[in-house]
């Protein structure tokens, strides 16, 4: 038996709160109910009050009513949640989250369960479980269920998607991995389809060794998750084989993991091992969503949904100083691989991105741009060959002195 908090509003959405708590407590999972509302008094009694979420947020329920500002509302009630859910998780008195809203509870909601680490079971019922989600899920492993009608009054539908919530959300809290399955230390790893041979030649010299490998798909949201876990110390070293992102950056490419990618482990000294892995390419989707300053360019359909463009060598040159100068800010062990005979699984004599001389670029600006302290490595094989994998993930345990 666990403990389930959950988070909304109480004065708007009771009924629906109600019934949650009550489809809870059928799973035989306790409940703590924390309310977020501002405008009415709860319809039904929380464990934790709007006044006192307010307090941990920095005013109090009766400063904001008197203020009535919607927006500096959500905000001190966001900030008095993830404060007060913070507190519970680390003092292990809840097993798991589990909230109901429209944008507004959204928006609370995300801001609460945002320093919960991934692997805690969190659920979000939400009006906004469609299009653009990345501001809500951010890099956690929050699950959004479509509400499918507005959480505004229990109906057959209504009644269906919480009670199918409440069954995950138990079900995540009873399925919980036992400490025995976190034994192993952790290496992080990138990868696209294009690199997957790679990977796999790595992930076989990194198993053999002990460790459990994290791979993440360098399509924006993978690299940005990577670094954020990066930053909390979760792993004992990196292999940054496919570091497409940086273009991604550079261009106006959606899948971007934003400024900050490939310095978490340079700042926090977690030894790594670099390689400028697809920046042959940059990834947009469908062909009419490109811009059209982009006209003209050599493009690869990979699938339905992604299309794939060839980088010049003007950006090439651009790339490698931007990949050299991220190395450049590493206080620990690093080291960066170049696979000489090409960068991806198009990038190859007879493919479609088979570019000498944009390759060339990329080189040489990371030869003369790399601090002559940090080890390069030039391997003259394709990254895909295993022996390329291989000496990657060999690299990485030299650096971890293993």
């Amino acid at each position: 038996m666990g403990t389930i908090a959950i988070v909304g509003a109480l004065d708007t959405k009771g009924a629906e709160f109600g019934y949650l708590v009550d489809v809870i407590h059928t799973h035989r999972h306790k409940t703590l109910l924390i309310d977020t509302s501002v405008v009415e008094s709860p319809l039904i009694p929380p464990d934790i009050t709007a006044d006192q979420v307010a307090q941990a947020g920095g005013s109090s329920l009766e400063a904001l009513r008197a203020r009535a500002d919607r927006g500096e509302a959500i905000r001190v009630m966001a900030i008095g949640a993830e404060a007060l859910v913070t507190k519970l998780y680390n003092t292990r008195k809840i097993d798991g989250i589990i909230g109901m809203g429209g944008s507004g509870g959204t928006s609370i909601f995300a801001e609460a369960v945002k320093s919960l680490p991934v692997g805690f079971p969190k659920i979000l019922v939400t009006t906004m479980a469609s299009g653009d989600t990345r501001s809500i899920v951010g890099i956690k492993d929050l699950v959004l269920f479509p509400s499918v009608v507005d959480i505004a009054g229990l109906n057959h539908i209504s009644r269906q998607i919480i009670r199918n919530a409440a069954g995950a959300i138990c079900g995540m809290v009873g399925t919980r991995p036992g400490t025995s399955e976190f034994d192993k230390p952790m290496i992080a790893a990138t990868m696209l389809g294009n690199t997957t041979q790679a990977i796999g030649a790595a992930r076989e010299i990194f198993e053999l060794a002990g460790f459990e490998v994290l791979i993440f798909h360098a399509i924006g949201s993978g690299g940005k998750t990577m670094e954020g876990l990066i930053a909390e110390g979760r792993f004992s070293g990196v292999l940054d084989l496919t570091t497409t992102e940086l273009i991604s950056e550079y261009t106006d490419s959606p899948m971007t993991a934003g400024p900050d990618r490939m310095l978490a482990a340079a700042r926090r000294g977690v030894p790594q091992v670099i390689v400028p892995g697809c920046l042959d390419f940059a990834i947009f989707r469908r062909p009419e969503t490109i811009p059209e300053k982009y006209s003209g360019r050599l493009f690869y359909v990979w699938n339905m949904e992604t299309t794939l463009m060839r980088s010049t060598p003007e950006e090439c040159h651009a790339l490698g100083c931007l990949l050299a100068d991220r190395a450049n800010e590493s206080i620990g062990p690093v080291s960066v691989l170049l696979p000489l005979q090409g960068l991806s699984q198009l990038d190859l004599e007879g493919q479609p991105f088979w570019w000498p001389e944009a390759d060339a670029a990329l080189f040489n600006a990371i030869r003369s741009q790399l601090h002559p302290d940090i080890p390069l490595i030039e391997v003259d094989t394709h990254i895909n060959d295993p022996v390329f994998g291989r000496k990657a993930a060999e690299t990485l345990l030299k650096l971890m002195n293993l």
